[in-house]
This record gives C-alpha cells, structure tokens and sequence, in this order.
C-alpha cells in the first residue's frame, strides 16, 4: 500500500533538482510577465463536481467545516475578475483519492491563466515551458475524437453505451454496469487507452466531449465539445486546461448538474461557491491550465513513483 502523505524529500540532491525546477518555473513566467499569486489553502465550499473528493475541516473555534482547496481555480479567477491581468501559482492542492505511484492526498499544482488566449495558444505555452525541462521533445497533438477512433476504433458521436458496455467487458474484463456514456468513456480511457500512452513521449488532447469540461467554453467550432486539453508525459497526465467558461447562469447549471449526479451516488451535496459565481461575468475572456509540479518533477529527475 502507497502512504497517501506527500513524501518529504531529505536527499540534498532532490531538494537541490526541485529548488532548480522551481527557479526555472518562476523565471519562464517572468521573463513572460505572469504575475504570481498567493490564494487561501482553506476555504467555506468546495467543488460539486462528482468525481473530485474534497476534504473537509472542522474548524472548532469558529464553529463551522472548511474545505481544502483541490485546485486553487475558484479563487485565481477571482483575481482575474478584479483585474489581475495574467497570473500563476505554485500551491498545495487536497484531494482525497487513492494513493499511488502518481497521486498524493497532497500534491503541487502549478496553474496559470493568459488573459485573451484560447486553448490553442495555452497548449503551446505548456510546451514551450516542458521544453525547458526536455529541450527536444516534440508535441503531438489529437482530438479526443481521433484518439479513441485510431486506438479503439470508436467513433463518438456514434457509439452508443451498450457498445462501450461490451468492449470494456471484452477487453478489459469490467463486469461493471456503466450508467452514462462519459462513466464508460472515462472507463476506456483509463484502461484501454492511456496504458498505449507510454509509445508518445508527449501528447496532447484536445476537444473533449462537452459533458467532460464542467468549467470550459463550448467550441466555436463544434458545440458538441468543449475547447480543453490535456497532456500526457509518457502516459501519466500532467496538465488540465481549456478557454474559460465566463457565463455564470450557464456555470451554475452545470454546478447544479453536478449535485443532482453526487446525490445520485450517494455523496453530499455541495453548497455553491456564490462567490465565484457573483465574479464570472466580470471575469475576462482567458485561458488556463493546472500542471502537476511532482509528477512533472518525478519524470525530470527519473523518480519511479511521486
């Protein structure tokens, strides 16, 4: 079994490699003008979405539970509401999964917003700032679409969950009954896909279903997907990111949506960041991506697990 504490490296060469992949960080955003930032690790709510598990605090002097932050997205974009221009942070994040070789209840996120960029320019910033840890490494890059369609020959808008259903059994051996299409997508995602992952050194995918991108603008393009990304880094997922959703009352029915799932699964229901929400309409159009700082390290310094 994995412990699920953030390991405290005490090897003089790591803390010497992760205070040197540190600098390089904050010196690629400011010769780049990024601001950095400070946000509370702590706060009143939490994200709804169903398959984030927050963790709660009883703060027992004021009487009331916190919740530690599993991204500091909500109160970044706070910032860009009020005017921050482009900002990043370096910044603990909480989230109660499993422990493994990749994951820790506690972990570093690296996240970063450009204001007036869409996903496209962000997904060449991230590798341009990979590109200073691994100089030669090409970027592929590929829509969710054409991923499952090369590596499954599934093609999205057409499949239906009866099919996903019996090629998980088929080739996965899951026995499990999915409930929705996106469940049995995540599903082959994870076990039939991302295993191949490791013959690219660093992919990037694009144009996820929309039902997939709770915070993210639909496509321009495409209504049917949004405009997010992720990157690959032999197989292990390092970054999120997409072009801002910025319309509150569209943002407050996919939060609403997602209470309605987490009550279905017999989790809590989440009380609404009104906050957050009160900002999007000022909020400007951008972009903005988290990237996880240990796996990124664990990678660079051929570390076997985070």
């Amino acid at each position: 079994m994995y412990s699920p504490f953030k390991t405290l490296h005490t090897d003089p060469i790591r803390l010497q490699q992760m205070a040197t992949c540190l600098t390089m960080v904050r010196r690629f955003f400011a010769d780049r003008d990024v601001m950095e930032v400070l946000t509370p690790a702590l706060a009143a709510t939490t994200v709804p979405d169903p398959h984030i598990a927050s963790i709660a605090c009883g703060l027992h002097a004021a009487n009331t539970t916190a919740y530690l932050q599993t991204s500091p997205e909500f109160a970044m974009k706070r910032l860009l509401a009020a005017g921050s221009g482009c900002i990043y942070q370096m910044a603990s994040a909480f989230r109660d999964d499993a422990a493994s070789p990749i994951h820790k209840v506690e972990f570093t996120l690296l996240e970063w917003y450009r204001v007036g960029w869409d996903y496209h320019a962000l997904i060449q910033e991230v590798h341009a700032l990979l590109q200073l840890f691994w100089p030669d490494m090409p970027l592929v890059v590929r829509s969710y679409q054409e991923i499952f369609l090369d590596w499954l020959g599934i093609d999205i808008p057409t499949i239906t969950l009866a099919d996903l259903q019996a090629l998980l059994v088929e080739q996965a051996q899951i026995t499990s009954t999915f409930t929705s299409i996106d469940a049995a997508l995540d599903a082959a995602m994870s076990l039939l896909i991302q295993p191949q992952l490791q013959q690219i050194p660093l992919l990037c995918i694009r144009d996820y279903p929309l039902s997939q991108a709770a915070l993210a603008r639909p496509s321009t393009c495409n209504p049917a997907v949004a405009e997010r990304f992720e990157f690959f880094l032999h197989g292990v997922e390092l970054a999120n990111g997409f072009s801002e959703l910025t319309d509150p009352v569209e943002q407050r029915r996919r939060f609403e949506k997602d209470n309605v799932m987490r009550a279905a699964m017999g989790l809590p229901v989440r009380e609404l960041d009104e906050d957050f929400l009160a900002a999007l309409p000022t909020m400007p159009d951008c972009a903005g991506v988290a990237l996880g700082i240990d796996r990124l390290f664990m990678q660079w310094a051929s570390i076997s697990t985070i």
